[in-house]
């Protein structure tokens, strides 16, 4: 008898039926319908040599919508089985099912078992479907034994994998999109201690309590993932987090993400506590049998890579947990289960802090990246905020942008381990650290207005209790403040204009502040994404921190002959000329033409042909003749076609090329090939008339396209505005862009309604084309 169809729609859709309730339902019905189909396949054969297995996720009845079927079909010795397994496999394809198969004697699955991790693992969770359940009972106890026996081996294995596997995803506690089943701290982490305990591994019973509650909670936002993108897939991504928020029932996509990164947590800590103590074990005789305790001489217990304190010690120690941390750190090991909860019973710390334990807190900073992990132990057992109580709501905190990678509470330890690797670039190294732990705390209190002001005000509350000295609480609150001034004029000001160098210089209060804030901006852009900091970002930020050390370090006004290298010497040899003259260097190409209306927008989009994207733009003109230079940056294969770029913008400004037309058919070839994009910043259009001593800055902020330069300066134009220079800087699939403008005859851009209808034209440039430009 044909089997009938697999109907899974009414189960996908029964919004009732989440996580692990979901996937046995979901596997039940799956399995009741290979019943039918076994008795298909099996109808005109003896089934008593074959028996169907499930195993892997299928074993632990853990099909998720659209999870892998792991089937085996165990045959015994010579019973042929290519018949019942073409009957059994297709239908299951034909359906839209994936399936993990194979066919094999029970001596031969174990053989390949013997060697192969991912099989050995599967088999730990076979359980019998279909036919004689003999095979499977004996499949079941020999791979169980086999895993045992070679326990050692297996741990050693596995444990490698851990390792790799971790090294390889990103981080459910703390990543921007998690992947929730292989990430650090994800479900596999759970699987694996599984695995370990069969194989021998000694595991306390309340290490698997703690799991229970988190993983059931993954397994829930994995099977709402599926459901709600409707296709394989484990991986969080930001633009499905609304989604699956509302299916779940929370209030927006921020407490979702809070959820999965406080169950990533308690995954990631259960199992590199575990995974610690297991490998001790395995360097050591007989599982350390025969291991010593050695006591350290500050009074430390070290106990196969743990470090403890007597409770008594701790019981008069407010600061334990610091000497803890260092010890642990200075012993490459971990702080001992038994302290860490002994920590409960130490003393809340005075107020303010004694010298001493303030050295010990700067001191465990400076570490760098060896204080991430030993810190985040301290906060997963509730002993970080008793030292800062601020610190509580950073935790597991998204920071839901596609800059940013890392919640909030690891994006600031991330930025303490950099800041502590340009420690030798500041005066004061505990003060650059402190710093960096405090710059983003306040973005846990959204409520309470700019997180760089309510921040420095936080900064100055926990730096007085820290018992620092009035100069140095207002040096750190002063870094939280103006933390974001670098990277923001660096990026999007003319640093040629000293009004720009002026600015910032009156915002700091001593040429000490200059190299701790250009440190943290490093530190700061390197925590929060690769794509936040380049040579090129790099570059300006050394630049803005000289020319302002410049000037609070005595040197006096800065003049623009004396700030600016454009237009250099060879370039400006160019204004002598007569037509069109081109100088290309690197990713530099400087354009010198008669000074007409549309120079600059013709140059960028004959710039946009050739798919380079402007990152800068310096514009000069003298004796009616316009000096334009943009530094580009290539595409994938990086490198820059002069030769061809150099034909089509001589004819684009002559006007002897239909530019219009070429950029449109450009831009929408592009968006064919371009796939989804995650836009952040919504369009917006900002008139500054301060930061500059000449021009009117307009600030555009909005998603990013093809050609967006090109209509951007082509609006400008439209109102004979003068573009004297820019600053385009790109984050994800955004853009921030800096135009400085004169209006027709000089001057600046302040008549409102004006601006109002530039406004306008800029916003219609910002929206990503879907149609023809024109």
């Amino acid at each position: 008898m044909v089997p009938s169809a697999l109907r899974r729609n009414s189960l996908f859709e029964d919004r009732s039926l989440q996580g692990l309730p979901y996937c046995h339902a979901h596997t039940d019905l799956i399995e009741s319908w290979l019943a039918e189909l076994w008795s298909y396949a099996t109808e005109v054969a003896d089934s008593q040599g074959l028996a169907l297995v499930a195993i892997g996720g299928q074993g632990r009845r853990e099909v998720a919508p659209f999870s892998d079927l792991d089937l085996l079909l165990l045959t015994a010795k010579d019973v042929a089985a290519e018949v019942v397994a073409e009957k059994l496999w297709y239908p299951i394809w034909d359906s839209g099912l994936k399936l993990g198969h194979s066919v094999r004697t029970v001596r031969d699955t174990l053989a390949l078992a013997g060697e192969d991790l991912e099989t050995a693992t599967a088999l730990l969770t076979a359980r019998h479907l279909n036919g004689n359940p003999e095979l499977t009972a004996e499949l079941v106890e020999k791979a169980a034994g086999n895993w045992r026996k070679k326990g050692r081996k297996w741990l050693a294995e596995l444990s490698e994998s851990v390792k790799i596997r971790h090294a390889s995803s990103s981080e459910v506690a703390f990543a921007l999109e998690p992947d929730l089943k292989s990430g650090r701290g994800g479900l596999r982490d759970v699987h694996a201690l599984t695995w370990a305990q069969a194989a021998g591994a000694e595991l306390a019973p309340e290490v698997h309590e703690s799991l229970l509650d988190p993983y059931a909670e993954l397994t829930r936002f994995r099977v709402e993932l599926h459901r709600a993108q409707a296709r394989p897939g484990d991986r969080l991504l930001l633009q499905e987090q609304d989604n699956v928020a509302s299916r779940l029932g929370f209030d927006d996509a921020d407490a979702l993400m809070r959820d999965v990164a406080a169950a990533g947590r308690s995954v990631a800590f259960a199992s590199d506590e575990a995974w610690f103590d297991i490998n001790a074990a395995l360097s050591g005789s007989f599982f350390g049998r025969f291991r010593q305790v050695r006591v350290t001489e500050a009074g430390m217990a070290v106990d196969g890579g743990r470090v403890g304190m007597s409770p008594e010690s701790m019981a008069e120690d407010p600061f334990a947990s610091l000497r803890l941390a260092h010890a642990a750190i200075a012993e490459g090991g971990r702080i001992s289960t038994d302290s860490l909860e002994d920590l409960s019973g130490a003393p809340d710390p005075a107020d303010p802090w004694p010298s001493a334990a303030r050295d010990l807190f700067t001191d465990l900073l400076l570490t760098g990246p060896a204080a991430i992990d030993v810190i985040e132990t301290l906060d997963q057992a509730g002993q970080w905020e008793r030292l800062i109580p601020e610190w509580t709501p950073t935790k597991s905190r998204p920071q839901r942008n596609a800059y940013h990678r890392f919640t909030v509470d690891r994006h600031l330890l991330e930025t303490v381990a950099g800041a502590a690797g340009l420690a030798h670039r500041v005066h004061r190294p505990d003060l650059l650290v402190m710093g960096a732990l405090l710059h983003d705390i306040a973005k846990a209190y959204p409520e309470l207005g700019d997180h760089s002001q309510v921040g420095a005000d936080m900064a100055e509350v926990i730096a007085r209790r820290m018992g620092f000295g009035p100069e140095d609480v207002s040096t750190i609150s002063e870094m939280v403040r103006l933390h974001l001034l670098f990277p923001d004029v660096a990026t999007r000001r003319d640093l040629s204009d000293p009004a720009t160098i002026e600015m910032v210089a009156s915002k700091m209060s001593s040429p000490q502040m200059v190299a701790l804030l250009a440190a943290l901006t490093e530190a700061d852009s390197l925590a929060t994404g690769p794509s936040l900091w380049s040579p090129w970002k790099a570059d300006l930020v050394e630049l803005l921190a000289h020319r302002t050390g410049d000037v609070m370090g005595g040197v006096g006004e800065l003049t623009p002959a004396a700030v600016g290298p454009f237009p250099r010497p060879a370039q400006r040899a160019l204004l002598d000329s007569d037509g069109v003259e081109m100088i290309t260097e690197g990713d530099r190409v400087t354009i010198c033409c008669k000074d007409r209306a549309g120079v600059f927008y013709r140059a960028a989009g004959a710039l946009v042909l050739h798919g380079l994207d402007v990152v800068e733009a310096n514009i000069y003109s003298e004796r009616g003749r316009a000096l334009d230079e943009f530094k580009v940056r290539a595409g994938t294969s990086g490198a820059v076609p002069w030769d061809r770029v150099s034909a089509d913008m001589e004819k684009a400004l002559n006007g002897l090329l239909a530019l219009h037309s070429r950029v449109d058919e450009r831009v929408r070839s592009h968006m064919q090939r371009k796939g989804a994009t995650v836009h952040q910043l919504p369009p917006a259009v900002r008139f500054d008339n301060e930061s500059s001593s000449t021009s009117t800055v307009i600030e555009l902020v909005g998603p990013d396209s093809p050609g967006l330069l090109y209509r951007v300066a082509r609006s400008l134009a439209e109102f004979h505005l003068s573009v004297t220079g820019a600053r385009i800087q790109t984050l994800g699939d955004d853009v921030i862009d800096a135009m400085y403008v004169s209006a027709e005859g000089g001057g600046k851009v302040d008549d409102p309604d004006l601006q109002s209808e530039i406004e306008r034209a800029l916003l219609h440039a910002l929206e990503v084309p879907v149609q023809p430009l024109g």
